[in-house]
């Protein structure tokens, strides 16, 4: 097993494209070229029908484009110039490719505030945003903006950090709850999904989050709301699952 973990490590080795002696407008136009071994015309258009109006959408699925990703070295320079491109799969490899380390706070407000579609929020706190350092400040700082995508990325990140085992000390806790519920009785549809999908994973955690968040839910079950509807049925069965 470990010499056929050992072939296929090489095997990497020989397809990736050799970048060092290449600029950064000589490595975007190799990914460009890339992109376009792969495009996807009906995937495309199927986006653009759904209103996702990119510059140019080559229609790349993500599994391929994480296949892409893996023939560069992770270079700042070529991700910001990849991210300041109005194309899809630009975007998603501008997450992939950017180090953590040089990727400081600033630039991550400047990414959010330049973000349009929830795919692109979503892949960049799953691909980006999670592994940050001071991405628990972030969750806080932006779920507490007003500004629909702040919001979005805080609490998807919020999300993931959650997923990854992540314990709110109390007042963290009750931040995120009051933001949270406040979130899902309000008008944007995407900040309302992305605080529901916060608020699931706080429920997984442990018993105690789901029974607290029971009986948050409760009061608010009147509003009429689909999301809260869908999130109280999610916390029951969760409940029920630690029984």
């Amino acid at each position: 097993m470990q010499n056929k973990c050992c072939v296929i490590a090489r095997n990497m080795q020989i397809f990736r494209i050799e970048t060092n002696k290449m600029d950064v407008k000589e490595q975007i136009k190799e990914i460009k070229k890339q992109f376009r071994l792969f495009m996807n015309g009906v995937v495309s258009q199927s986006m653009r029908e759904k209103g996702l109006d990119y510059k140019l959408n080559f229609g790349i699925e993500l599994p391929r484009i994480k296949e892409i990703a893996l023939k560069f070295e992770k270079n700042h320079e070529v991700a910001q110039a990849l991210w300041k491109e109005n194309i899809r799969e630009c975007k998603i490899l501008a997450g992939l490719l950017q180090p953590v380390d040089s990727f400081y706070s600033e630039i991550a407000d400047i990414w959010v505030e330049d973000m349009r579609y929830p795919e692109i929020a979503e892949l960049t706190c799953m691909n980006l945003f999670q592994y940050l350092p001071y991405a628990s400040e972030k969750v806080f700082q932006w779920i507490a903006r007003e500004e629909e995508y702040f919001q979005f990325c805080g609490y998807m990140l919020m999300a993931r950090l959650l997923m990854k085992g992540q314990i709110l000390n109390e007042r963290a806790e009750n931040e995120f709850l009051d933001q949270a519920i406040t979130a899902i009785v309000g008008e944007s549809n995407i900040v309302r999904r992305s605080a529901c999908t916060a608020l699931i994973k706080y429920s997984c955690q442990q018993p105690e989050n789901s029974r607290k968040l029971a009986k948050i839910l409760k009061d608010l079950q009147p509003s009429g709301k689909q999301e809260v509807q869908l999130l109280c049925e999610e916390v029951k069965l969760q409940i029920e699952s630690w029984r």
